[in-house]
């Protein structure tokens, strides 16, 4: 199996939760900011609060061209572009400058580890990072990719700190995003169909269903037929 469908198993199993878990602080009321927001299909569901601290958010800027540019190519090598698209399409850079406006106690590991990135891309191949070819670069993350355990994240080296917060970011935006979800073939609820036990079973067991009930029961040959209703609400067929 590789990397990237051992990710998406992983983020199967757990519907992506813990990957990210934090809120958004609302700011103060704009109900001519909420009903301007609102109508945007990417903010349904939003408070009035949280529409208003969103368009603040935008509004801000945290990371220059340089630092948006070496995240774009973090992100890539963290989770390789397939047929369906990758971070980029998915705009998971642009979600990760977003987080970190939105919660600025990441602003520090995230600006510091990639001043590490290019400082030590610079010393060890006489290259920023993003400009470096790949397979230097990988040779850097290995580095910091993998870490101990038992040692606590926040007693972990910054530059650790930083690869771990970049890969659950690139992660968490990418598989909540319209690219990420058609990935991982998620079709959300879907309605259940149970035809009943099956004669074989019931034959087993000396068991059948008697036809006055079977009447009573929905006829699940008919279950994809949409229903029809008049003006008044009557339902027609």
């Amino acid at each position: 199996m590789d990397r990237r469908k051992s990710i998406k198993s992983i983020i199967l199993g757990s519907v992506a939760g813990g990957l990210v878990v934090h809120g958004c602080t609302p700011g103060t009321e704009s109900s001519e900011v909420a009903e301007s927001i609102s109508k945007d299909e990417n903010y349904f569901g939003r408070t009035p609060e949280e529409l208003e601290l969103i368009e603040e958010l935008n509004a801000e800027e945290f990371l220059n061209e340089h630092e948006l540019a070496t995240i774009t190519v973090l992100s890539i090598l963290i989770l390789p572009p397939n047929e369906n698209g990758g971070p980029v399409e998915a705009g998971v850079p642009e979600f990760i400058e977003f987080m970190a406006k939105d919660i600025p106690e990441l602003q520090t590991t995230l600006r510091g580890g990639l001043m590490w990135l290019d400082h030590k891309s610079n010393t060890e191949f006489g290259t920023e990072f993003k400009s470096t070819p790949e397979e230097q670069q990988k040779q850097l993350l290995d580095t910091i990719a993998f870490y101990d355990a038992e040692i606590p994240m926040d007693e972990q080296p910054l530059e650790i700190q930083f690869f771990n917060l970049i890969r659950n970011l690139t992660l968490s935006g990418y598989y909540t995003s319209k690219v990420g979800i058609k990935d991982l073939g998620y079709k959300g609820n879907m309605p259940n169909i149970w035809d009943g036990v099956p004669d074989d079973v019931l034959k087993q067991h000396g068991m059948a269903y008697e036809e006055e009930w079977l009447a009573k029961c929905i006829d699940q040959s008919k279950r994809a037929d949409i229903a029809v209703w008049d003006d008044k609400g009557n339902l027609l067929t």
